[in-house]
């Protein structure tokens, strides 16, 4: 699986974890350099808090354009510290 915004790959992974159809990437499979931390939060009943990255590419900002789990709950264990995206970003196979 791949995440592109505007042309650019943000991440790549052939084993991602789907939740919600969803695809969670490993930290590992990222492009760091087109991530910036956020201070944006939101809560999950059954996941627990989010945290978010702006994307930036080409000198664009795409904010809160992923998503993770730093802590999350019991039940979304296996995707800790894994990032999702939406707002435009395209996730392919």
């Amino acid at each position: 699986m791949r995440a592109i915004w505007k042309g650019k790959l943000l991440a790549q992974n052939a084993d991602t974890v789907v939740v919600e159809g969803n695809h969670y990437f490993s930290p590992e499979s990222l492009k760091a350099e087109h991530f910036r931390p956020s201070r944006h939060h939101t809560v999950c009943p059954w996941k627990g808090r989010a945290g978010y990255y702006d994307v930036a590419v080409d000198g664009e900002v795409n904010p809160e354009a992923a998503w993770y789990y730093s802590d999350p709950k019991p039940d979304a264990r296996k995707i800790k510290d894994h990032v999702a995206f939406w707002h435009g970003v395209e996730v392919t196979d």
